[in-house]
């Protein structure tokens, strides 16, 4: 219902654009025509900016959300609020220069940094993970490929354990495995996890991210359990990221919504990786039942619709710091949201409804751009 009435107000907003250009130039010399493409695209952003600023406004009053949101479509700002506290002891708020614990969101940066090497000719995805490191020269372990691990379908919950299946055979979402990366990182390119990855937030243009155990900057968001009422503060952030239970390739990014943005600019439009190396980054490869998200398909460190509208994503979460990195292809569009403060004890579903309720906003939003854009020529003709 919500993508057939966002598809009139969208087919009616242009149409009307149209006509009352039309009717205030009554005569346009040849060299001087109105680009009615120009004026269809201006009224769509106008729309959308609109219609973003009164929907993820109301997520925000609902759940008294405290953290930062943006949506942008290519180089362009749709919508932007940053509500809430970055320190809740001193009240200080949070700003365009936040920097958040992105939690799994750090997964991409790690599957991305496999496939440099991979084309670099230092490594095959379908490698054998015994061939770079010891601890998986065993009967158990040996027979998981770098694949498997990157789509978390080798088996392995924790390293060391029991596999939960045979590798390659079902979907096991595992931090161990992506930390067992960071580790083959290391191993064939002669340099530190945080070496790769600075090397690569400086490709990118992300000059304001770091890592758990890189950080030395300010304006960092301490993370918290709670209310904004009543909250307890999480202690040794953010070097408890850099701990075996989470682990900087798996969990342990510091990031903002500006640089998280300039990454999926960067990343999708082919600066990154090239094209065919990007295409194996994004194709599903396994499936994912998220308890939260709910299914999807799963690619290199990146979940994925099934449907439409296309996009990639993936959620986050650290004690405290629940997040979700979205980016749709079709349109360019970026969206980001950041929290530091999570009530773990109404549970995750509940830590994670402003995220699901914006990713619905922007997925229906995105669909009804795609039809849009299906018949748009047939409103070019009005």
């Amino acid at each position: 219902m919500i993508k057939k009435l966002l598809f009139s107000a969208l087919c009616a907003s242009i149409s009307v654009s149209l006509i009352s250009c039309q009717k205030e130039i009554p005569f346009i010399p040849s060299e001087k025509k109105v680009d009615k493409q120009a004026i269809a695209d201006s009224t769509i952003i106008a729309f959308e900016k609109s219609l973003l600023k009164i929907q993820i406004d109301s997520v925000f009053k609902k759940y008294q959300f405290n953290g930062s949101v943006a949506v942008f479509k290519d180089s362009v700002e749709l919508y932007r609020k940053n509500h809430g506290f970055a320190d809740f002891k001193d009240q200080l708020k949070m700003n365009d220069s936040t920097v958040f614990a992105i939690g799994s969101v750090s997964k991409q940066f790690t599957a991305v940094l496999i496939l440099l090497q991979m084309e670099q000719g230092k490594l095959n995805v379908d490698d054998k993970v015994s061939k770079y490191l010891k601890e998986f020269q065993n009967k158990n372990y040996e027979n998981i490929t770098i694949h498997q691990l990157l789509n978390h379908t080798s088996g392995l919950n924790t390293l060391g354990g029991k596999l939960q299946f045979k590798s390659g055979t079902d979907f096991f979402y595992s931090n161990d495995g992506f930390n067992t990366l960071g580790k083959i990182v290391e191993k064939v390119s002669g340099k530190s996890y945080d070496e790769n990855v600075l090397d690569l937030f400086k490709t990118a243009g992300m000059n304001h991210s770091s890592t758990a155990t890189s950080f030395e900057g300010e304006n960092f968001a301490g993370a918290y359990l709670g209310n904004r009422k009543n909250f307890e503060k999480i202690q040794n952030m953010p070097k408890r990221l850099a701990s075996k239970d989470i682990g900087v390739p798996a969990g342990g990014i510091l990031s903002t919504i500006n640089d998280l943005h300039v990454w999926n600019t960067a990343l999708y439009s082919g600066k990154i990786l090239r094209p065919e190396t990007l295409k194996k980054f994004e194709s599903k490869s396994a499936e994912r039942h998220h308890a939260i998200f709910g299914k999807m398909g799963y690619g290199y460190g990146i979940m994925s619709n099934i449907g439409k509208p296309a996009a990639f994503f993936h959620s986050g979460y650290v004690k405290g710091s629940p997040s979700l990195n979205i980016f749709y292809p079709e349109t360019k569009t970026s969206v980001i949201i950041l929290s530091n403060i999570a009530d773990e004890e109404q549970g995750k579903g509940f830590t994670f409804k402003p995220h699901v309720e914006i990713k619905k906003i922007t997925d229906a939003l995105e669909s009804t751009i795609s039809e849009m854009n299906s018949t748009k020529g047939n409103a070019m003709k009005m």
